[in-house]
């Protein structure tokens, strides 16, 4: 490695570096009349450049108390080492990240180099944290603050400049490496001399113009579309340009209407970046911080942002974010190809699980308050409060990973007596426009995720998630309130089976990593996908087709209190290959060896174990819950150690091996099936007496129970409901439909009941539902419903429900 650099010698060898930026001689000239403006105007950009710096460093926190103190000398040790091993030459800054492409294009190894300029900005903005920042050892130190924009000056002279062809991933030319940039010019704004500020906003400029704004399409929508009138506005804050600053905080609008397609915010809550994925977990939460950044920079200045549509953001935080949320973490079901960014235990760098993303997005939402009503701001902060105190497993207000300012954030809700945490909702959310749904019940939550001809199989991209293949395939994940929480984090990715996902029915089919294309290309032929609800009971059905496979089959899952009854049927391949259907893969740890009960004999622990048990009743599986198969069926237990990398998954990712141990769950279907089924009921946190109960009681529970590949549906007598997935018209359990849909009855209170009908399909212009039940009156009904028939039997007439969107139409009745 070559020799650290003096801060003299570094400073001299990047200080000609004017006529790189071309910007010898330039001369500003204020008229007389103007003087009195432009002093107005640059008191405002100090005022906002001000504003930027406390939110981006953080106040009100005590830097010698935890996790401030260890956390800022980590960042100050860190900064110092840097420092040290500066060593500028042609091509790079620190000697491991060369910029330098001998062949610039946007090949993969063109993204690795452009990945370089952005990884030295965002060292270079770390640095000028330490030196912002108190406690690091180099507060306030005037040399060290030279020294890194020296650092600055040298990779702008050298590649960030204008003039500059951009090579590999634009991201990095456009939002990453100019927001580290930018941020660093700001914090150091005083040491930022004028010809180094021109020459950033210059390159700034060329690389993300005012045109990149101009019209919201390619990669100028949602997210991005905030990330990069991010780096419009500061890049106004540095050069004091009010222009910029117009065109940023106006080219915000396109994001905050509800969208019909493609990326953005749903009526329904769903929110999807790359045109085809589920995203509030990682770009949603980038939109999200972003947001509540610039929602707060220019509060109460001439670029106030004010557009009334705003308010759909707002209400976006319950509606799109919090059913995401679960005792601090953020469901990976709507994280993308981020699921594969994690690292094996004892390491932090790059690290991104459930908990981690799930810690920031909480962490925005606060921030969010701050733009807010008094009101809003009040409640997001009670349930920021709840989430971080049952965060059991992995606390958000400690997280070293979280920046100083967003720990100030959460510190601050928790040490604020006065905010009362609310409780988990007990309800069901169900988001036709992404295929997800999120099911809550006291003591446990579950998250399904579906795909269909709007949604993706899955995505990879940039050599993320390359085995993420059957995430959409009805994965089915879920936690407890005090257990479990950790199960989709630490090594799960890195060593789960990739074709035993839970809830999934897949061909064991070998499949090439990435398979199917970037970016969510491969999208399955199907539009039935996805269900109706009341609100806290759910039918959820899919028609699914696999991933570069002949597979077809129909799934539903039926959300009740206890459990979710989940119904497979037509199921049919002919890929050579077998075909399975997981009823659960628990991730044990390291060492697990939890009880495995079978009809109450208890299985052997050892790994390497497995054995097909011929119509089970029931199994339980201690420390986690209970599994009742009401149809017995052919499942095989299977007990594994099994070793992965990041790296398989992630390209570029840790090397280093993870081991983790699996029990598994799944029905055989054999070879090549045709018309093969399945039934189990999942029971979340039971015990093995509860579970043996249920399975005894299976009948009384489930008084009927269809399973065809025309009609999937159960009767509850205990809950009143009845419920069921049409795949074509007919009849099932006292329900008459005249054409494909999904229908939910539930009696209430006092001599009433609600049908839900959905459409998940979108295709209807019509259609009609028979209730066998005598109905008195009808209380109410959505406007799609153009005639309802009281009587002996209830008949419902809707018209089109092309327009719907999938989502639930609830309509009111008295049967007493």
């Amino acid at each position: 490695m070559p020799t650290s650099w003096s801060r003299r010698g570094f400073v001299k060898a990047t200080g000609g570096a004017a006529a790189a930026f071309g910007l010898a001689g330039t001369v500003s000239v204020t008229t007389a009349s103007g003087t009195a403006r432009a002093a107005e105007a640059a008191d405002e950009f100090g005022q906002l450049r001000n504003t930027w710096r406390g939110l981006v460093l953080g106040s009100g926190f005590s830097p010698t108390a935890e996790p401030f103190a260890s956390k800022l000398a980590q960042l100050g040790s860190s900064a110092a080492a840097w420092r040290a091993a500066m060593s500028p030459t042609a091509g790079s800054l620190w000697p491991e990240l060369v910029w330098l492409d001998p062949e610039p294009d946007t090949d993969t190894a063109s993204y690795t180099y452009s990945a370089q300029i952005q990884l030295t900005f965002q060292r270079l903005r770390s640095m000028a944290e330490a030196y912002a920042q108190p406690g690091t050892g180099l507060t306030g130190d005037a040399g060290f603050a030279q020294d890194v924009v020296a650092g600055l000056r040298h990779v702008v002279s050298d590649v960030y400049h204008a003039g500059q062809a951009r090579y590999g991933n634009w991201y990095n030319w456009q939002i990453g490496g100019p927001q580290a940039l930018l941020d660093a010019a700001i914090i150091l704004h005083d040491h930022v001399d004028d010809e180094l500020r021109a020459a950033i906003t210059a390159a700034v400029g060329a690389f993300v113009p005012d045109s990149a704004v101009a019209s919201y399409s390619g990669t100028s929508t949602g997210a991005n579309r905030v990330d990069l009138c991010r780096t419009i506005a500061l890049s106004g804050l540095v050069g004091d340009d009010a222009g910029r600053l117009t065109v940023a905080a106006e080219a915000l609008s396109p994001v905050f209407p509800y969208v019909t397609s493609g990326d953005g915010l749903y009526r329904d809550g769903s929110f999807v970046q790359h045109t085809w994925v589920p995203y509030a977990g990682s770009y949603g939460a980038d939109l999200f911080t972003g947001l509540s950044l610039l929602f707060a920079l220019l509060a109460g200045s001439s670029w106030e942002i004010t557009d009334p549509a705003r308010e759909n953001y707002f209400d976006a935080v319950e509606r799109a974010w919090a059913p995401f949320l679960f005792n601090g973490l953020c469901m990976d079901a709507v994280s993308g190809r981020a699921i594969s960014r994690g690292v094996p235990p004892g390491t932090s760098a790059g690290a991104s699980d459930d908990h981690l993303r799930g810690h920031s997005v909480i962490a925005s939402i606060v921030a969010l308050g701050r733009a807010a009503s008094a009101e809003q701001n009040a409640r997001w902060r009670a349930l920021a409060k709840g989430w971080i105190q049952r965060a059991y497993f992995s606390a958000p207000h400690t997280d070293p990973m979280l920046g100083v300012y967003k720990l100030a954030q959460l510190q601050e809700v928790v040490a604020d007596t006065t905010v009362k945490p609310l409780p988990e909702p007990v309800a069901h959310r169900l988001f036709p426009s992404q295929d997800r749904a999120v099911h809550r019940r006291r003591g446990w939550a579950a998250c399904l995720a579906m795909a269909s001809e709007r949604i993706a199989h899955y995505e990879w991209g940039n050599g993320e998630n390359l085995r993420g293949w059957h995430t959409g395939a009805g994965w089915l994940a879920w936690w407890g309130d005090d257990f479990g929480n950790e199960q989709y984090s630490e090594g799960f990715w890195a060593t789960v089976d990739p074709y035993r996902l839970p809830g999934t029915t897949v061909s064991r089919k070998p499949l090439a990593d990435g398979e199917g294309g970037q970016w969510g290309a491969e999208r399955p032929a199907v539009r039935w996908v996805g269900g109706t609800t009341d609100g806290t009971y759910a039918a959820v059905g899919q028609h699914l087709k696999g991933l570069s496979s002949t597979l077809e089959a129909r799934k539903s899952w039926f959300f009740l209190d206890e459990g979710i009854v989940c119904l497979g049927a037509g199921i049919t391949a002919a890929d050579g290959t077998p075909v399975d259907t997981v009823v659960d893969n628990r991730r044990l740890g390291p060492g697990g060896a939890e009880t495995l009960t079978v009809d109450g004999r208890r299985m052997p622990g050892e790994p390497g174990w497995t054995r097909t048990l011929p119509d089970p009743g029931w199994a339980h599986l201690a420390g986690h819950g209970g599994y009742v198969f009401p149809a017995g069926g052919r499942v095989t237990a299977l007990r594994e150690e099994r070793t992965g990398r990041w790296s398989d998954i992630r390209t570029g990712a840790s090397t280093e091996p993870v081991t983790d141990r699996y029990l598994t769950l799944y029905v055989d279907h054999g070879t090549d099936p045709a018309d093969a089924s399945y039934a189990y009921v999942l029971l979340p946190g039971a015990s093995a007496t509860r579970t043996a109960a249920r399975a005894a009681g299976a009948r009384t529970l489930l008084r009927t129970l269809v399973n065809t590949p025309e009609a999937q549906g159960v009767q509850v007598p205990a809950l009143g409901l009845t419920a069921v997935n049409f795949w074509a018209a007919g009849t099932a359990c006292g329900l008459t439909v005249s054409a494909p849909c999904s229908v939910l009855v539930r009696h209430g209170r006092g001599g009433t009941a609600t049908v839900c009908v959905a459409d998940p399909a979108r295709a209807l212009t019509a259609l009609t539902v028979t209730w066998e039940h005598r109905v008195t009156s009808v209380v109410s009904r959505p406007g799609t419903v153009t005639a309802a028939v009281p009587g002996r039997e209830l008949t419902l007439t809707f018209g089109a429900l092309t327009a719907e969107a999938g989502a639930t139409q609830q309509t009111l009745v008295r049967t007493a």
